[in-house]
């Protein structure tokens, strides 16, 4: 079962406070207190691009890393059948003996 983290689209969704819309009227006094909600807000958002920016740094030495590893098995098995394969020739102006079986 998936989490609630996990349904794609859940995170756009406009909470009542982002969209603005308020079951009581304004009152004057409340605007110290949408500055404070709205700070934390903020906080909140920037923090989140920070974790986002140290994770997508992780993910792309991870991803470094395998490349590297990537290219150094491709190599040594390039270099393995190279070898295998120079070993195999039958050397040039022989021909095979051939005979045939009969069951």
């Amino acid at each position: 079962m998936k989490g609630v983290s996990e349904i794609s689209g859940l995170r756009s969704i406009k909470s009542m406070h982002a969209s603005g819309k308020r079951s009581v009227p304004r009152v004057q006094s409340s605007a110290y207190l949408d500055l404070y909600m709205l700070r934390k807000e903020k906080d909140r958002l920037e923090k989140d691009m920070f974790v986002l920016d140290k994770r997508k740094n992780d993910i792309q030495k991870k991803l470094d890393d395998v490349n590297k590893q990537m290219d150094k098995l491709q190599k040594s098995a390039t270099e393995v059948k190279e070898k295998y394969s120079q070993e195999v020739k039958r050397p040039s102006g022989k021909e095979l003996k051939t005979m045939s079986l009969e069951y």
